[in-house]
């Protein structure tokens, strides 16, 4: 069973990348006002000049389209579209969590979610390029290993109360951040391989399932429910935000509803092309609002 903390019906996720940086305000505001619960911000350092690595997620693996595309910092951009919001919930779609250190991580992550009223969901995953990690002075032979520490930590260290760890990769004195939330930050799971999901199944509030098809996604449901089972928490609260092309028409909500999905992203755009963003800003608005019109607001 998979369901919101809240107990809550579908709620719909907005996700625009790789676009002018200009454009991020006024979309948060525009999916604020037509009904969207979330806002999704995605992550990426840098784009090395020589590199081989091949992209998990489209068909061809080629990473180019990748080159010349505007990423601000998730920690960055996340706080500015607060101040200029008040419902609206942001959500890393995902952060590289193994390139960074887990205490400044908690820190940023803390610091948002009291800057914008606990407004903040981490999705977090591993990152498929070595070079991430080559220049961030990161181990990528361990990165799912410290990638469970370092989930153990921020949740440690988001309570406001002294927290010492003291594992195979991370060796932490007691020490406690000032402010954090009144409640616990949702830690949500990014990957479609069995470790991610094993991962998501026994640390996470949730997983995010990049795209694919409506059976892909029923396999993927499916595991996550054996892997919860065998965690003995398969009656938590547990958060699962898809994108999938069934999500533009009402019966096609409804069939991922009964799937499992709570969260449902939702883009207007293929980002993963060679070619620079043109969609005039007008255009994308026009778009997220026909879609909370049609759909949201029937649903």
């Amino acid at each position: 069973m998979f369901y919101s903390p809240a107990g809550e019906s579908m709620r719909f996720s907005y996700t625009e990348a790789m676009c002018d940086p200009a454009c991020y305000a006024p979309l948060a505001q525009a999916a604020e006002e037509a009904g969207y619960d979330t806002f999704l911000v995605p992550d990426s350092v840098c784009y090395p000049q020589a590199s081989d690595t091949k992209y998990p997620y489209t068909e061809s693996g080629e990473r180019q389209f990748l080159e010349n595309k505007p990423f601000l910092d998730p920690f960055t951009l996340i706080p500015a579209l607060g101040a200029v919001t008040k419902r609206l919930r942001f959500a890393t779609f995902v952060l590289k969590l193994p390139i960074r250190s887990p205490v400044l991580v908690a820190k940023s992550a803390t610091s948002i979610a009291v800057l914008t009223g606990e407004r903040l969901s981490l999705g977090v995953g591993t990152s498929p390029w070595p070079e991430d990690f080559l220049v961030t002075f990161q181990d990528w032979e361990t990165r799912g290993k410290r990638m469970d520490e370092m989930i153990e930590i921020i949740r440690g260290l988001t309570t406001g109360d002294f927290y010492e760890f003291h594992g195979k990769y991370y060796d932490l004195p007691s020490i406690k951040l000032c402010p954090v939330p009144t409640r616990p930050i949702p830690i949500l799971i990014g990957g479609h391989s069995d470790a991610a999901l094993r991962r998501a199944a026994r640390h996470g509030d949730g997983w995010m399932f990049a795209g694919g098809s409506i059976e892909d996604l029923a396999r993927y449901v499916e595991r996550l429910k054996l892997f919860r089972n065998e965690c003995g928490r398969e009656s938590a609260p547990f958060e699962i935000h898809a994108s999938s092309l069934h999500a533009y028409q009402l019966d096609g909500v409804r069939q991922l509803e009964d799937l499992g999905v709570t969260d449902l992203v939702i883009g207007f755009r293929n980002p993963y092309t060679r070619s620079q963003d043109k969609q005039p800003l007008v255009e994308k608005i026009e778009l997220l609002q026909n879609y909370a019109a049609n759909i949201i607001s029937k649903y």
